[in-house]
């Protein structure tokens, strides 16, 4: 069991580690412009959203701390 544990561990830091890079920094290394970046970096958001709304519930965040960390959460993942 304490293998698995740290296996789910192993692969959630490197989840993070993956996901470092933000959304504005990814759409420059693969040098989009105009329509092809807006779509990209409105995907990459709801991603980092729903990400962020995961890592709250499992912080049990509600109401106001959740809103607050949801955003600063997914304004860094945007890179904003």
């Amino acid at each position: 069991m304490m293998k698995t544990l740290l296996a789910a561990l192993a692969l959630t830091c490197l989840s993070s580690l993956a996901q470092a890079q933000s959304c504005a920094v990814q759409a420059s290394d693969k040098k989009l412009n105009g329509a092809a970046k807006t779509s990209f970096l409105t995907k990459c958001e709801k991603d980092a959203g729903a990400a962020c709304d995961k890592q709250a519930a499992e912080k049990k965040l509600a109401g106001a701390a959740k809103a607050s960390f949801t955003k600063k959460c997914v304004s860094d993942a945007a890179g904003t």
